[in-house]
């Protein structure tokens, strides 16, 4: 064969690639012009089929046509019947298949069993005899076995695809040695028949393998058919026989089953040892302090966050991948951490003190819908190991992944370090490790909190939705019945996170628009209305945007309507003052330090009003404010706002009364430094910055966030913040759940919560002969934005009484705020209600 001329492209890469292998710093170069393309390929010469040839093409064609048309229209109708059961329960579906096979087992029966006459059963019983032979007789019990399966054991089933392959080699093994045990009858065949022996399946199991490889080689094949079919019924692989065998062998003698690991107490954290060669590391376990001490009050180092106590949901710590290839868990896997059961919550009958004598019934906790089971592993985090590990034999650091643990948005990788490595070696190869797992949100934490190991964050390819009502059905949020306790989500080893805001006791979130900051309020405000009763617990919601919390309106947890004009929210904040201080003067006449004291007492009649007096007393609810945007709030009154705000945070802990500031603005004028430092618990969600993170959390982390409820939560104590992804509640739950509350009871509003926190300075009511001046006065401030007595009178010619008293004029009717010495006094009318203003200075309305 003669040798193949090399084109001048393929020597141009030639030269390059030699270049390369000769230590040469230039990459593959580019040739100009038309020696670096690929000749086009020659198009073959045409051999049409002629007219007669594209005729019956065409034929064919229409033929096909007409035969697809009518398959999608048959297939549509049958879709259209079928799509009503996608509404039904899955739970109800898998029911309605378990009873349709003991239907057809008891038909099945009647037939085989009993003898039933009927053209029907003569049909089953010809139709069994010559598919399974004679082993016909033991079909309905194989029916009653499915079935049972199906009602009571549906985690073991699996999807139903697997299933089917199961029996079927199952029923065609079993049936292929039948059939040769009985000699392997042929159709047509003198003697013994196909229905006396396995049927036809038996036969054409047993003869294909029998005729070509002996039935001495055809047996153990049909043998190891049936195993398999065994195996996958079972969902056991090969490697497990072994331990299910230790089990099964455990539960015979009734002894504790024996495992590799370590077992802990059910009360404490799950104990992991993960093998690494031949070392071994335990992360330890820790038990859960106590709820109160010996005096029955809050124990020391409390903390807002209620630890999970459920070891079964919690998510595990999975051990560094071995160099083989690990496989994804199947759904069915048994470890596969599901969600919490969906069994109804003990339900709570309050006498309500607030419209007579009313019972009121919690809502039932089947309209939150369950989320997404938890996934310990994956094939795709044990691929990211190995690139992590791939990085730090790269740059030659003495460090190894030892395991990870995979939450519902990001999975962290433990990192250990060898002896004498600094910690600066991993911390600084960031941007290297973003680069080797291709994403751009990695974090790394040093050290993960509790742990000698540096945690590697990264984002998850296939994220989990975090469901409330699964949050709120966790072991550590059905064991406190405080009524403040708010579900927040799920941490990065997939625990629940539930977190009392009685304990924080303020709370500020924030983060860039659309990072989720209204599902995290609509999840709190959805926790308080499925555990507390409004005799438990009074609202004000603070909606200045109009549109996030209009559908809570009308439960009969609020106080007040929502809020949202922005001088109403600052009243409504200065009549909360009034409020912490009316309950700051019972608690000191009475000498209680807490508002749960003073109402415990009151309910159990040991406090009682002094003699003479007309008062009854009523324990006081827990007052929650929510401030769904504060900076509309601070831009329009933001020297009153924050007053506010500054003495409740400072004192209403012990009153019962706590804040929620929500915020997509987090900049400094928004959450001051007063703000800052009275509100001890941030959620801090994706931030745009470091700047913005270091607003919230005072360091970074905020802005390597993903967004959609993942955030940062720092609560009260907290030296590092916890990540934890923010639980989801839909609309549809919300509005069932404000339906079920708005038919149990009607609000009972109080009128003077958006009214004047006090009397406004009114120096002149009658303003006399000097309404041109205030008018003139109040355009002129107005217009301009700058509130100067000294302006005033320059503009005016007027003088400085004359213009003081204007300004105290101004100040009374709501145009501009109080003096503030040397400076401008701040005005509070904006342009576009300038004639509103006016018409209020002229006395109307």
């Amino acid at each position: 064969m003669a040798p193949r001329a090399t084109s001048p492209a393929r020597r141009t890469n030639s030269r390059t690639t030699s270049t390369r292998g000769k230590g040469s710093s230039t990459t593959r170069s580019r040739a100009s012009g038309a020696t670096t393309r690929r000749p086009a390929a020659r198009r073959p010469p045409s051999t049409g089929p002629g007219v007669i040839g594209r005729a019956v093409t065409g034929l064919g064609s229409v033929i096909v046509g007409i035969w697809l048309g009518i398959a999608h229209f048959l297939g549509a109708i049958v879709r259209k019947i079928g799509s009503g059961a996608k509404e039904l329960d899955p739970e109800l579906r898998r029911d309605g298949v378990g009873l349709l096979l003991i239907g057809l087992a008891v038909v099945v029966a009647a037939g085989v069993w009993w003898d039933l006459p009927g053209a029907v059963f003569d049909g089953i019983r010809k139709a069994l005899a010559g598919s399974v032979g004679i082993l016909g007789w033991a079909i309905p019990l194989l029916l009653l076995l499915v079935a049972w399966r199906t009602l009571r054991h549906p985690d073991k089933n699996g999807p139903g695809g697997r299933q089917f392959i199961g029996w079927v080699a199952v029923l065609g093994g079993v049936l292929g040695l039948v059939h040769i045990a009985h000699g392997t009858p042929r159709p047509g065949q003198a003697g013994e028949s196909l229905a006396d022996a396995g049927g036809a399946i038996g036969y054409v199991m047993s003869s294909i393998p029998s005729d070509l490889l002996t039935p001495y080689v055809a047996v153990p094949l049909l043998v190891l058919l049936s195993l398999f079919g065994l195996l996958v019924i079972m969902a056991t692989p090969i490697h497990a026989i072994p331990e299910k065998a230790r089990s099964a062998w455990a539960k015979l003698l009734h002894k504790p089953e024996a495992t590799d690991e370590t077992s802990v107490d059910q009360d404490a954290e799950e104990t992991v040892v993960v093998k690494r060669g031949k070392s071994r590391r335990r992360v330890g376990s820790m038990r859960k302090a106590d709820e109160t001490d010996e005096d029955g009050g809050p124990v020391a180092y409390d903390s807002p966050i209620l630890e999970n106590r459920e070891i079964a949901k919690r998510g595990k710590k999975a051990p560094a991948p071995a160099p083989e290839p690990v496989a994804d868990a199947p759904d069915d896997d048994p470890k596969a951490i599901e969600p919490p059961p969906h069994t109804p919550l003990p339900q709570r009958v309050e006498q309500l003190a607030l419209s007579g004598d009313v019972t009121y019934v919690l809502p039932a906790n089947e309209v939150l819908a369950p989320g997404s089971p938890h996934k310990p592993r994956s094939k795709a985090s044990d691929a990211i190991v190995d690139r992590l590990t791939e990085v730090l034999e790269q740059f030659e650091i003495d460090a190894q992944v030892t395991g990870y643990t995979r939450g519902p948005t990001v999975t962290r990788y433990e990192v250990e370090l060898g002896p004498a490595v600094k910690v600066e070696k991993v911390t600084a190869l960031t941007k290297n490790i973003s680069y080797a797992v291709a994403s751009g949100d990695v974090r790394l934490l040093s050290p993960i909190p509790g742990k000698s190991a540096i945690g590697v964050e990264i984002p998850n390819k296939d994220k989990e939705i975090v469901s409330l009502g699964d949050v709120l059905r966790s072991n550590n949020a059905r064991s406190d019945h405080h009524p403040m306790v708010v579900g927040l989500g799920k941490d990065v080893e997939g625990g629940f996170v539930v977190a009392n805001l009685a304990k924080m006791p303020h709370l500020l979130v924030a983060g860039a628009t659309g990072a989720g900051k209204s599902g995290v309020v609509n999840g709190m405000i959805t926790s308080i209305l499925m555990r507390s009763t409004p005799d438990e617990v009074r609202m004000i919601l603070v909606d200045p945007k109009r549109v996030e919390l209009n559908a809570y309106e009308g439960i009969p947890h609020l106080i007040t309507p929502i809020i949202t004009a922005p001088k109403k929210a600052a009243e409504a904040l200065q009549w909360v003052v009034a409020e912490m201080d009316r309950r700051y003067d019972d608690l000191a006449a009475f000498g209680f330090r807490h508002i749960d004291d003073f109402n415990k007492a009151v309910r159990t009649g040991k406090a009682k009003p002094p003699v003479g007096s007309e008062r009854v007393l009523t324990p006081y609810p827990y007052l929650l404010v929510i401030v769904d945007e504060l900076a509309d709030l601070m831009m329009v009154a933001p020297r009153d706002v924050e007053d506010a705000i500054v003495r409740i945070t400072q004192l209403a802990r012990a009153a019962g009364i706590h804040l929620v500031l929500a915020t997509q603005r987090p900049s400094v004028d928004v959450v001051t430094g007063l703000i800052k430092a009275n509100i001890p618990s941030r959620l801090a969600l994706a931030t745009s910055s470091m700047t913005d993170s270091r607003v919230i959390l005072d360091g970074p982390g905020a802005e390597k966030l993903v967004g959609q409820g993942d955030g940062l939560f720092l609560p009260m104590g907290a030296s590092k913040p916890v990540r934890i992804q923010g639980s989801w509640v839909t609309e549809a739950e919300i509005h069932q759940v404000v339906e079920h509350c708005k038919t149990q009871l009607t609000p009972s509003y109080r009128e003077d919560v958006t009214a004047a926190a006090g009397p406004k300075k009114e120096l002149d009511d009658d303003i006399g002969d000097d309404l041109d001046l205030v008018i003139q006065a109040a355009e002129l401030i107005v217009s301009t934005q700058f509130g100067s007595t000294s302006m005033l009178q320059r503009k005016l010619r007027v003088g400085f009484a004359k213009a003081g008293r204007l300004m105290d004029i101004l100040e009374s009717r709501g145009v501009v705020g109080p003096s503030e010495g040397s400076k401008p006094r701040e005005v509070y009318v904006k342009a576009d209600d300038l004639e509103e203003a006016l018409t209020m200075i002229r006395g109307g309305e």
